[in-house]
């Protein structure tokens, strides 16, 4: 298989990392579990698990059952995604860049060895001792920093502010069980709409605004889980548009992947 970068994780930040660094000429491998919990599924690749294919902007996110299938798909200009959470078929893979997109706010020991280049996202990652480069995911002056030296920020737990709303404009399972959703993300809701119900509790909507993401339907959750999020701005093109933070972030993952002479020559060599 040609040199290319495994994304393990499909969420909404490690989609958008995936879209920079296709735009740029590299070739990407997203890895996922057969349950992805992602909220903002209209941008992320995780959501081809579910449909098959999946559209994000100008770019195509297609299921692939087997590694045999993942050329085909570079060379109808997509990109693969394939079920492997515990990259048990990594040997046959050989990424040269791997990044640990999984957003699991803590990370334990994590194998230098697995590719070339590793590069983790998020709070847990120290630069030397779980990956080779780390980039920064908190909100602020250093989002998108890559570090070479030194860990990235903890978890504050806080979501980001949006016209003065934070923890409110997320939603979290009450219970473990069943969830049931109701609307559609980009559904224009008014305070007290009914959005999704988890073993028959019901979260409604805390103010007006937008769905933008919502945990797929039929998942079994456990308790405290993300599964849903209502922005307070009224447009919904948002639900459909990469992040900013996303953006943000695929620049450091693309900055870290190409700053090595060896490994960017060898990404291209194709």
């Amino acid at each position: 298989m040609k040199p290319f970068v495994l994304m393990w994780g499909g969420g909404d930040l490690a989609s958008g990392a995936a879209i920079r660094l296709k735009r740029a000429g590299i070739s990407v491998l997203v890895i996922e579990t057969a349950k992805p919990l992602a909220v903002r599924r209209s941008v992320a690749f995780a959501q081809a698990v579910y449909d098959g294919q999946v559209q994000i902007e100008d770019v195509s996110g297609c299921l692939v059952n087997t590694p045999d299938e993942i050329e085909q798909v570079w060379r109808d200009d997509a990109v693969p995604v394939i079920i492997d959470p515990a990259l048990r078929k990594i040997d046959r893979f050989n990424p040269l860049v791997l990044v640990d997109a999984r957003m699991q706010k803590t990370q334990k020991a994590l194998s230098l060895d697995l590719a070339e280049l590793i590069i983790g996202l998020g709070p847990g990652f120290k630069a030397g001792e779980n990956c080779h480069a780390a980039v920064e995911t908190n909100r602020g002056h250093n989002l998108g920093r890559v570090y070479w030296e030194g860990s990235t920020q903890p978890d504050t737990g806080i979501p980001g502010n949006v016209k003065g709303f934070k923890n409110e404009r997320v939603f979290h399972a009450p219970t473990s069980g069943l969830v049931e959703t109701h609307l559609e993300i980009g559904t224009a809701v008014k305070t007290g709409d009914r959005i999704l119900s988890i073993n028959g509790l019901v979260l409604t909507a805390p103010f007006p605004g937008i769905v933008r993401g919502l945990i797929q339907n039929g998942l079994m959750v456990e308790k405290g889980v993300k599964v849903g999020d209502v922005d307070p701005r009224p447009e919904p093109y948002r639900c459909w548009l990469v992040s900013d933070k996303s953006l943000a972030i695929g620049g450091g993952v693309l900055e870290a992947t190409l700053t090595h002479k060896n490994i960017r020559q060898r990404l291209y060599q194709a």
